[in-house]
């Protein structure tokens, strides 16, 4: 099964890949690696919630939203490279705006972890780090960059 029948699968269309607002691309290839710049939760080009987590936004919102995240990665990827030439994914950064105390890092960047298990099995596992920080930016609650293998 193709990454595209896999992602109709799962219900998910790829949204347009939103624009740097700043001096980066979104991806770049370099030999056998695309590096994905820090990809925000946008729908349809909009946040669809600000705020710290474990505050303004509850974990479980936060997961979805690293989904998100996740989603506007595989955008990324299939607009430089294709997503049928991926071989594996390496790793995953997850940033988590986080409100003081908040522990569940971890918790929340599994939205992402998870998205790119079901996309693409095996070659989906990868090496992660999940990050609390005090602000992102646009007061997003989580950010996610990525490291992928492909042909």
């Amino acid at each position: 099964m193709s990454v595209k029948d896999k992602l109709a699968e799962l219900g998910i269309d790829l949204p347009p890949v939103v624009p740097p607002a700043a001096a980066y691309v979104p991806a770049l290839r370099t030999g056998n690696y695309v590096y994905v710049s820090g990809q925000l939760p946008f729908v349809d080009g909009k946040l669809p919630v600000t705020g710290k987590v474990g505050a303004e936004v509850s974990q479980e919102d936060a997961a979805k939203h690293a989904r998100q995240c996740a989603v506007n990665i595989l955008a990324a990827v299939e607009d430089l490279v294709g997503l049928d030439n991926v071989v594996r994914v390496v790793k995953l950064v997850g940033f988590v705006a986080s409100a003081d105390g908040f522990t569940g890092q971890p918790v929340v960047i599994n939205g992402a972890s998870e998205l790119l298990g079901e996309v693409f099995g095996e070659a989906g596992k990868h090496a992660r780090s999940a990050v609390g920080v005090y602000q992102l930016p646009l007061d997003t609650p989580v950010e996610v960059e990525a490291i992928l293998e492909v042909e």
